[in-house]
């Protein structure tokens, strides 16, 4: 079976995911944006091999530890779309104005698109296109575990930002109706930061996307 924990990481407390598959004990880390010994603790308490890492997006926050952690551990990382290069590229950039370790840019082993999908052991995640927050966010969707890990697409009662460049409002929205809602009222959702919620709670309450 699928298992996952949540770990906050960064000043941000965003929610990177430890994801792995219990007849096999290998893991994805979903997000490594830093604080790289929490995570190694976490693997390591759990009796889990870190075999791949998964970006959403490239926003420091969540990809700021990927570079040194992909080098260490010599796994691949998978994800973004490549829509999100500029935002790897600039990783060292947002470190400084953010005021955060250091961090390295890198080339992801591989670029995603909508419809891939990514294995883990003996589960398939689906791999939706999920534009607006940056141009180049993903979603991961296991239909196993009834769970989508979100990044920073859709919070419980609110929604991404979209201030940020080659953000878009209209774009997320789209993003969230049309990839995210047919997933099912009942997938609960991981955000990138904060709770957990349900897509069909999201649907009822969250004033951004209420009644979409």
């Amino acid at each position: 079976m699928l298992h996952y924990k949540t770990i906050p990481v960064t000043p941000f407390q965003q929610n990177c995911s430890l994801v792995w598959d219990d007849a096999t004990m290998t893991a994805a880390l979903i997000d490594p944006g830093g604080d790289l010994d929490r995570l190694r603790h976490a693997a390591q308490t759990l009796k889990v091999t870190v075999t791949q890492i998964w970006l959403t997006h490239a926003h420091i926050d969540h990809a700021g530890g990927t570079a040194e952690l992909a080098r260490e551990l010599q796994i691949p990382v998978i994800g973004p779309h490549p829509a999100d290069q500029f935002w790897i590229d600039a990783l060292a950039e947002q470190g400084k104005m953010f005021g955060l370790p250091h961090a390295e840019g890198f080339t992801p082993t591989r670029w995603l698109a909508d419809g891939d999908s990514v294995k883990l052991g003996n589960y398939n995640l689906q791999v939706r296109h999920c534009p607006g927050h940056t141009p180049g966010h993903v979603v991961f969707h296991s239909p196993d575990l009834k769970r989508a890990f979100v990044g920073d697409v859709l919070f419980a009662g609110s929604i991404g930002r979209t201030d940020f460049p080659q953000g878009d409002h209209d774009t997320l929205i789209t993003s969230i109706t049309g990839r995210l809602w047919p997933m099912g009222d009942d997938t609960v959702f991981i955000p990138g930061h904060g709770p957990e919620s349900s897509f069909g709670q999201e649907r009822r309450s969250n004033p951004y996307v209420a009644g979409t």
